[in-house]
């Protein structure tokens, strides 16, 4: 088990990221399956390899100080892959936690979940559900696992939880559907990365990436380093964000 040190500001400019970093990072890890195709390799290598990845992600997100990082486990959309996949997936999401609970939980990271977690098997759904127990007094980085999520679902969600709250038309508003949202305790999205070249947010997040900025890599996620972390950041550092007001 690693305590991670938080970086200076010194180390920090001198990765050339001077300025104001983003609070909120979201990352649509896509690549796995290409990855291993690429190596003639089974899929489920593939997400291994990405679990590595994730590793190395949450340890730098830490490091630099970030807020809170979203990263898309496990989609709606996921349960219509090979059940051999998914279980797989299950079977990784398992093993991650039972090898990385520790360590986050020493780093002071605290663990939030996004999405609707009872159809997993009782074993995947213990184990969410004590990793978010153990962090949910930490102060650190929000590390937070989007998994059986889908943007839409999770607007419906909110709104139908706004109509049982029996509030007026009148009443709502941009900011009551925000605090009905998973992501209501979490600074706004400032950068939404995607991995392996595709460019769309496949149901990720839609609301809460209104006014993130977008960064496309052709990098597939198993290779997506700490280093390709900071060239994303560097380039959301170099955006005019306007808000859509006129700057300048």
């Amino acid at each position: 088990m690693r305590i991670y040190e938080r970086y200076t500001r010194e180390q920090i400019e001198g990765f050339g990221l001077a300025g104001e970093l983003p609070k909120h990072i979201g990352i649509i890890m896509d690549g796995n399956g290409r990855w291993a195709k690429k190596r003639f390799m089974p899929r489920p290598v593939g997400h291994r390899a990405g679990m590595e990845s994730l590793h190395e992600i949450v340890r730098e997100a830490h490091c630099l100080g970030i807020e809170a990082l979203t990263v898309y486990a496990f989609s709606t959309e996921n349960w219509q892959r090979p059940v051999q996949e998914v279980n797989a997936l299950f079977s990784l999401l398992t093993e991650y936690f039972a090898k990385e609970i520790d360590e986050l939980d020493a780093n002071g990271m605290r663990i939030i979940l996004l999405g609707d977690i009872e159809p997993f098997p009782d074993k995947v759904r213990e184990c969410l559900k004590d990793a978010v127990e153990r962090t949910k007094n930490n102060s650190g980085l929000r590390f937070c696992i989007a998994i059986n999520y889908g943007a839409r679902a999770e607007i419906v969600r909110a709104v139908r939880n706004i109509v049982k709250a029996g509030a007026a038309p009148e009443q709502i508003d941009e900011e009551l559907v925000s605090r009905n949202l998973y992501t209501k305790d979490l600074p706004e999205l400032d950068l939404v990365v995607r991995t392996a070249g595709e460019q769309r947010l496949s149901n990720f997040l839609l609301w809460q990436a209104a006014y993130a900025e977008f960064v496309f890599t052709e990098v597939l996620w198993p290779d997506y380093t700490p280093e390709e972390l900071r060239k994303s950041i560097k380039i959301f550092m170099k955006r005019t964000r306007r808000f859509g007001r006129v700057v300048g």
